[in-house]
């Protein structure tokens, strides 16, 4: 198997469904930072983000023997991530909780020449962002923040990519009508 870093998801879950659950941590070190940057965009809190990533990561391990694909652990996860985000929304929306912006969700995007207005305007796109339908959010984020082509996009949420190109679609004009205050 080698080294920690040259295992594959898939020797890690045969690992641990052989009885060394310890060698979870290797998959939970190896996702929960990519998926928490995932969450905090999805839901605009950080700390929110954290408890849906540890939710994710617990319910994944407690159902690792129903992970068919052991080599696709990665969007399996992503899968129960999701779909505690999703679960997260509605609730927050359920008690009236709007979903606030979150200013550390897009801190890569700042430069340290930035003025004030490019500032002002990364502060109304996560606005923005917030008032888009949770899908076409979904697309946004993993299509623009987490540059991820279409075709992965689609494996993992079970969306064609078609139907991925049109929620992207109704993105922009949403975000154009928006934005349009801010140009």
């Amino acid at each position: 198997m080698g080294l920690e870093g040259e295992a594959t998801d898939a020797d890690v879950v045969r690992a641990v469904l052989a009885g060394d659950v310890e060698r979870y941590a290797v998959l939970v070190r190896r996702y929960r930072d990519r998926y928490a940057r995932y969450a905090s965009r999805m839901l605009g809190s950080a700390d929110v983000a954290e408890d849906a990533v540890q939710d994710a990561l617990v319910r994944a391990f407690d159902r690792l023997a129903d992970c068919r694909e052991p080599d696709k652990f990665a969007g399996w996860l992503f899968l129960i991530l999701r779909n505690r985000c999703y679960a997260e929304r509605r609730r927050q929306r359920r008690e009236g909780r709007p979903l606030e912006p979150m200013d550390e969700a897009f801190a890569a995007t700042d430069r340290p020449d930035g003025t004030f207005e490019r500032g002002e305007r990364r502060r109304a796109l996560e606005r923005a962002l917030m008032d888009l339908t949770p899908e076409q959010r979904e697309v946004f984020v993993l299509k623009h923040i987490e540059g991820r082509p279409y075709e992965e996009i689609a494996g993992l949420t079970g969306a064609t990519v078609a139907s991925l190109k049109m929620r992207m679609h109704r993105a922009y004009d949403r975000l154009r009508d928006l934005m349009k205050d801010h140009q």
